[in-house]
């Protein structure tokens, strides 16, 4: 075309002219060429126009002096050197200065992408991140016919260039369209818009199949101006150093200048489909390990595809990277030029360049893919809303995928619960619903054996179901596998009460354990001529495999009247393809009979090596609530995310089984008539029977629990932080885990409690482990327990069932219940050996405060006669109507206390932090001891199940958090605190309309109050169906007293409470108020419809 030939454009020359003024023109000028471009009726004429501007410059030098002169350059990009190319040799590419320049970096990235097959794009939907000026994504449309290509850049200029190209190559010079082998255009397949990173596919919900990037990797050395707005108007200077610089990102990456890259991959987690491959353009400065550990720390396997070595770009300033490596030990990688082998850090480099050096590094291309997409994804969404700051604790990276089969479905469990406002739901004592179920699924399903939950009771560790056991049935003699004794009080290894055994002469408060070898046959012949009345055994390695060892033990203790438990824990595998377990095989044939129960502890996993969860089968109605209980008495409850874990592996060994695909068994009854077995000890029958532990029936999801010792309350943030990052990272430093300094702080700022070099800390799943190792130490010494009236009844019924010698201090309604000098020191004067248990500063059940006075003045009691008190300080710390109250400090009184009174006087520390912390479903419980002999006797009862590192990884944090007295989890703490206060109010209010008498609460999750309106008197009520689902119409009349009036209340609301006989004090009911919000409400409307259905 003629120079004097006009367009709707102008001329040619004129067009120059404009662009010649400066960039910023240039710019102008092609967007009204890219106008024209986008309407089809001036396309043709458009393309046309762009056709001929070309041929002004038919020569590189032409060209370079067009970018100088006229601030923009048309050239084209050759594909003859590339492999396998088909259709084009060419792609023809407009760029201006404000935009990334094609150069050795991508296009390398280019000859990274073609070592992949040629079907990774085909047909695929597609994303390049930092697009430039298009090249890459056009090319990669018309070479791998992908079915869309999203070019995306934050360079609104950038965007506006690849539009022009995209026309330039979807249009020959003649206007016309381009089509390939299936009839399409590029046009078709490929399209350009302005994105931060993946942004525009995020907002509108595109799921890519493949993500492609080649991004800045250096900090940039003016972090100021990363600051600015990005528009089409900023600096042509500003929209290039885009191309060359990013911004600190809030990734641990940012130390090695790929924070850019780090928050790309986690965006695109979030879109990527599944089986979705990510391909990123690495530079090597910061050493190709940590290039590839930033994605496998992320999830992915990761594959090398090219690595090559390239200049340094002249225009990029590395002292960014020289300013890490002076703030932190990491040395980058860099060349002398391009044949240099030896790396050079960041400031040789540099010092070299300024010199007048040419610097290289690597350049590396690498494709990774999510090893378990689904769960990862799920894990990144959670930490996505609000836990940000804890994505640099997350280490997916493992080098045996067995750990990653592991613990990556865990992490994602996880996730999913945390995302919940309270993620402890109620569970029963006996362990939680789904955990029992995948058990009995998996036993179903891989062995055969037809279990139900009510087969199924689950223990915190082995230890601890062998404990309870023999605590339950309280043998004369035992006898017990020598492998399976370490945990168990040392006094019932200790004695030699052997002749008892086999007389008829009761004697329930002496155990003797015999220790045991586990060859079967040597130990039937113990046990033919000792005649315990409980087995504990295994099973020898070699006997595992065959049922006949087991039948030949169900046999001897059958005919001997010894109940057997079977510890199968060496020989369980969670597996696809577990081994032969003959105990499995026999029981998948043969009911388990009555006198047999399974023990198996749950340890063999490939992450926590030390975490543990055991659970105990018995096909035997009686055995399995009664178990239940013990847990209930002595544990309170297994910690629900240790059960969640190996849920999760269950879940996982489950979840691609086809249910009921096999017929169930059908199993034979032993008929052998055994001789007679020993029952549960009178002790444990007697609390068992009467004492008020949690009311589980079928249906009872429609419950309300106001009878529990749990926190049901928001958890906040911080906590759910703590949590996940315990269990998310990896090598774990043991300075990390101890917690005791944190503890020392805590009991200090809290309580004033005096430590020194010979106090001794022990921690627990839970405080009331603690309590009952205690209460087993007070036995030991031949004590007597001493509860106030109106403490916690589960605390009573648990030193009941442990067989303590229990007296019961007087309180008083006018005093508020609580313990005075005068009231402790008349029974104190009774009683040999005293042990004074103490619920404080808030007292559980009654909500009441003990001043510093108080409690000073009741120390001073208790050391007057020597007695050992237990200050159990399990449930303060959520005070919420302590005007005046003031705290406690009791380093002075302890100190003045200890040096003159009897020697036997001493002060234990009882605590948890569940309430403290809101921490719902982290179990962990503390007991600070000052005397060297108490710590002896506690020491010789070790079956203690002890708080897994993930808790005192969480617990520390928690504790340094709180010491702060600010942030997020002091907020939260102040937030529940004044929930709790609204709550306890509300409930006064309620049960005073409906006619009950209130003690008012100052603190803690629960009060007490009398129906003294009813008590007493007959009433009649309609019962409702499942505990208050739905109404069946028949009345009921009964006498309202202490005895049933727990029972009456669930029957006609489904609201479950604890009556006087729990809470020790006559009348008085307990009500918890730390419940989910929902059940709050439903708790109080339950509280109206009792006394109306009594009313009417």
């Amino acid at each position: 075309m003629a120079n004097n030939d006009a367009s709707p454009l102008g001329s040619v020359d004129e067009f120059l002219k404009r662009c010649q003024q400066s960039g910023d023109a240039a710019y102008s000028a092609l967007r009204s060429v890219l106008e024209r471009l986008e309407d089809p009726k001036t396309r043709t004429q458009a393309r046309i126009f762009l056709a001929d501007l070309q041929k002004r410059f038919p020569t590189k030098e032409d060209c370079d002096q067009c970018f100088r002169t006229y601030h923009f350059q048309i050239e084209d990009i050759f594909f003859d050197q590339y492999e396998g190319t088909q259709g084009r040799k060419k792609l023809t590419m407009m760029v201006i200065p404000s935009i990334f320049v094609p150069e050795d970096w991508s296009f390398t990235f280019f000859e990274g992408l073609n070592r992949h097959p040629d079907s990774i794009f085909k047909d695929k939907s597609l994303a390049e991140l930092g697009c430039g000026n298009g090249w890459i994504s056009i090319a990669i449309a018309e070479k791998w016919l992908p079915s869309k290509v999203y070019g995306l850049d934050i360079n609104p200029r950038a965007v506006k260039m690849s539009w022009i190209n995209l026309y330039l190559n979807a249009l020959d010079d003649k206007g016309q369209p381009i089509y390939d082998g299936e009839k399409k255009t590029l046009l078709d397949r490929v399209e350009f818009h302005e994105s931060d990173l993946l942004s525009y596919c995020r907002d509108n919900d595109i799921q890519l199949e493949r993500i492609v990037g080649c991004i800045p990797q250096i900090l940039n050395p003016n972090p100021d101006a990363m600051s600015k707005m990005i528009t089409e108007n900023a600096s042509e200077e500003f929209l290039h150093s885009l191309s060359n610089y990013c911004a600190l990102q809030g990734f641990l990456e940012d130390q090695f200048g790929l924070g850019l890259i780090a928050r790309a991959v986690e965006e695109g987690i979030a879109v990527i489909k599944p089986m979705g491959i990510m391909i990123f353009n690495m530079g090597g400065r910061p050493g190709q390990a940590v290039c590839k550990r930033l994605f496998e720390r992320r999830g992915f396997h990761v594959n090398k595809l090219w690595q090559t070595k390239i200049l340094q770009a002249a225009d990029t300033d590395i002292s960014a990277l020289v300013e890490i490596e002076k703030n932190s030990p990491h040395r980058f990688e860099f060349f002398m030029g391009l044949s240099g082998d030896q790396p050079i850090c960041a400031r040789t480099a540099w010092a070299y360049g300024n010199a007048g050096g040419r610097i290289s590094h690597a350049l590396s291309v690498y494709s990774c893919q999510l090893r378990q997409p689904n769960q990862v994804k799920t894990i990144f969404e959670f930490l996505k809303n609000g836990f940000h700051d804890i994505s640099s604790s997350l280490d997916l990276s493992f080098e045996d995928d067995s750990v990653a089969d592991e613990k990556i479905p865990f992490l994602a469990y996880l996730s999913t619960v945390l995302k919940g406002s309270s993620f402890c739901k109620y569970e029963p004592p006996a362990g939680s619903k789904h955990f029992r179920n995948l058990i009995a699924g998996f036993m179903k399903t891989y062995h055969r054996v037809p279990l139900n939950t009510d087969n199924v009771v689950v223990f915190p560790s082995r230890a601890v179901a062998i404990e309870n056991a023999l605590r339950l049935f309280s043998p004369r003699l035992a006898i017990v596998d020598e492998h399976l004794t370490r945990h168990l009080p040392r006094n019932w290894l200790t004695s030699l009460a052997v002749k008892c055994a086999g007389t008829d002469k009761p004697a329930e408060d002496s155990l003797t354990v015999i220790e045991a070898p586990r060859q079967s046959d040597l130990m039937i012949e113990l046990i033919r001529k000792l005649k315990p009345q409980v087995v504990v055994t295994g099973i020898a390695d070699y006997e595992s495999v065959t049922s006949s060892a087991f039948v030949h033990l169900l046999d001897t203790t059958r005919e001997i009247g010894s109940r057997l438990f079977l510890d199968i824990s060496d020989h369980f595998e969670l597996s696809s393809l577990p081994s032969s377990n003959g105990v499995l095989k026999y029981i998948g044939g043969t009911v388990l009979p009555p006198h047999a129960a399974i023990i198996c502890g749950l340890v063999k996993n490939k992450v926590y090596s030390d975490l543990e969860v055991a659970f105990v089968i018995s096909e035997e109605e009686a055995i399995f609530k009664a178990l239940s209980k013990t847990v209930e008495l002595l544990e309170g409850n297994t910690a629900p995310i240790s059960q969640g874990y190996y849920g999760c592996l269950f879940h996982e060994l489950l979840s691609f089984q086809l249910a009921d695909r096999h017929p169930p068994p059908q199993r034979e009854c032993a008929s052998a008539k055994s001789a007679e077995m020993i029952g549960f000890a009178s002790s444990a029958n007697s609390v068992l029977n009467n004492a008020e532990l949690a009311i589980n029936e079928a249906g009872n999801s429609s419950l309300v629990h106001m009878d529990v010792d749990q926190s049901f309350l928001c958890v906040p943030s911080p906590v759910k932080a703590a949590i996940f990052e315990s269990f998310a990272r990896q090598n774990i430093a043991e300075s990390e885990i101890d917690v005791t300094t944190s503890i020392k702080e805590f009991i200090k700022s809290n309580y004033g409690y005096p430590v020194d070099s010979n106090t001794e800390f022990i921690y627990a799943d839970g405080s009331l482990a603690l309590f009952n190792k205690l209460v087993l130490c007070c036995i030991q010494e031949g004590g007597t327990l001493c509860f106030p009236s109106g403490s916690n009844g589960n605390y009573v019924s648990a030193a009941k069932f442990l067989k303590a010698n229990i007296v019961c201090i007087p309180t008083k309604l006018e005093e508020g219940f609580k313990l005075t000098d005068k009231g402790l020191s008349g029974v104190l004067e009774t009683v040999d050996k005293p042990w004074v248990y103490i619920s404080g500063p808030t007292i559980n059940p009654t909500g009441g405060l003990y001043s510093h006075k108080e409690i000073e003045n009741l120390l001073t009691s208790c050391a007057k006669f020597g007695a050992r008190v237990v200050i159990d300080t399990s449930f303060s710390g959520l005070e919420f109507d302590s005007e005046g109250w003031g705290g406690w400090n009791l380093v002075d009184s302890l100190s003045k206390l200890y040096s003159s009174s009897n020697p036997s006087f001493c002060v234990s520390l009882l605590g948890g932090l569940s309430l403290k912390m809101l921490s719902g479903g982290l179990k962990f419980g503390f007991l600070v001891l000052n005397q060297s002999a108490m710590v002896e006797t506690f020491y010789s009862f070790p079956g203690l199940s002890k708080p897994h590192n993930t808790v005192k990884y969480a617990v520390k944090k928690l504790l340094g958090l709180r010491e702060q007295k600010s942030g997020d989890l002091w907020d939260a703490i102040a937030e529940q605190i004044r929930n709790l206060k609204c709550r306890s109010k509300r409930l006064k209010e309620t049960l005073e309309k409906c006619g009950w008498d209130v003690l008012e609460s100052s603190g803690g999750v629960s009060m007490v109050a009398k129906l003294t309106s009813y008590l007493n008197k007959t009433v009649r009520f309609k019962k409702y169906k499942d505990g208050g689902s739905s109404e069946d119409g028949t009345m009921y009349e009964v006498k309202l007293g202490d005895s049933n009036i727990r029972e009456v209340i669930r029957r006609a609301t489904g609201l479950c409470i604890n009556s006087g006989s729990w809470t020790g004090i006559p009348g008085y009911c307990r009500f918890t108020i730390a419940l989910e919000e929902s059940d709050f409400e439903r708790a109080l409307d339950c509280i109206v419809k009792f006394k109306n259905s009594i009313s009417n």
